[in-house]
């Protein structure tokens, strides 16, 4: 899932492998001007990995806020990141929606499926991320979480019936290379690129994301 699908200019943005969390985060920032925030980290007990936050059943072990007012910690100067992440290293990098852009959530399946239908159908993807859990995001211009329930309704479906999720406002997305504990990490399914910095309208994407989402059901 690393390689690049939309898109295959050498760019200047955050690598999977070979930087520390503090670095990535600093690139987000710096390069693409998505605010960032640190999130929740892993600890080794044992040699098994326990999330942060000490619950035994976490569900995102490593890789959800550790504050409940995190939304005012997220921040778009390379500066205050570089110094945030500085405090907790292995703090994940966590970016929050409704900003600088908003994120569909599909089934990884359904991701997959809409991707290739997208590539035919040439249209300029932003980029995609996709978590160990197997879900993918589809990164959009802000307002989407406002206009995505309409436009599944224009298209024929009942958004209730289809498993697709507009993260707006008061949401956030992991970003890569986040771990999900012992479960993997965030990975880059379309990279950032100069030829994606500009973002899709989410009505440009829903058509084929709704297709897929309604195979997979």
């Amino acid at each position: 899932m690393e390689e690049t699908i939309a898109g295959t200019e050498t760019a200047q943005i955050p690598k999977q492998r070979g930087e520390s969390l503090q670095e990535t985060a600093v690139r987000y920032a710096e390069e693409r001007h998505w605010d960032v925030f640190p999130g929740s980290w892993l600890e080794a007990v044992d040699g098994v990995q326990h999330c942060s936050c000490g619950e035994p059943a976490c569900a995102a072990p490593g890789a959800h806020p550790a504050r409940e007012d995190w939304a005012t910690l997220a921040t778009g100067s390379a500066t205050v990141a570089r110094r945030m992440w500085a405090k907790q290293p292995r703090a994940s990098i966590l970016l929050p929606t409704g900003r600088t852009f908003d994120a569909i959530e599909v089934p990884e399946t359904a991701g997959c499926l809409a991707l290739a239908r997208m590539r035919r159908m040439e249209l300029t993807l932003g980029p995609v991320s996709c978590t160990p859990d197997r879900r993918m995001h589809f990164f959009v211009l802000p307002g989407a979480a406002a206009k995505v329930p309409d436009l599944v309704r224009k298209l024929g479906w009942p958004p209730s019936s289809l498993d697709l999720v507009t993260l707006g406002e008061g949401a956030y997305v992991a970003a890569p290379p986040t771990r999900f504990g012992s479960r993997g990490a965030v990975q880059w399914a379309c990279r950032p690129t100069p030829a994606n910095r500009w973002l899709p309208d989410a009505e440009e994407l829903i058509s084929p994301l709704a297709y897929a989402c309604g195979r997979d059901r």
